[in-house]
């Protein structure tokens, strides 16, 4: 499984990336939107797990640009504040799977990351 991670904090990116490395996934660790469009333009990810509040850019840009580039991209967004807590931000972003507070357990995440980001048999 491809992962993306999009994560301003790189210890706590880091600490995703290693806990999903660990479990067999290939995952790569961007700070911001210009390395997260970078990455989309050349490479198709299963799932991106998605820091709402992002220090360079905008996640819902980055969401947006998975959405048209790779349609089959699931997302799973995090964040630490109460922003977007009533759900909307599934009406944002078609691609979204699910929406977690950053301090969730990794192994939490990385069972999610799994769930969601797991390509049904053709």
């Amino acid at each position: 499984m491809n992962v993306l991670i999009v994560e301003s904090n790189p210890n706590l990116g880091g600490l995703w990336q290693r806990h999903m490395q660990r479990q067999g996934m290939e995952v790569r660790l961007e700070q911001g939107q210009p390395g997260a469009i970078k990455a989309l333009q050349t490479h198709a990810y299963d799932i991106i797990v998605l820091n709402l509040v992002i220090e360079r850019g905008s996640a819902l840009a980055i969401a947006d640009f998975a959405s048209y580039r790779h349609p089959d991209t699931q997302i799973v967004f995090v964040t630490d504040t109460s922003f977007f807590s009533d759900g909307s931000v599934f009406q944002l972003s078609a691609n979204t799977r699910a929406f977690v507070q950053s301090d969730t357990p990794p192994e939490d995440l990385t069972a999610m990351v799994e769930h969601y980001g797991a390509r049904l048999p053709s």
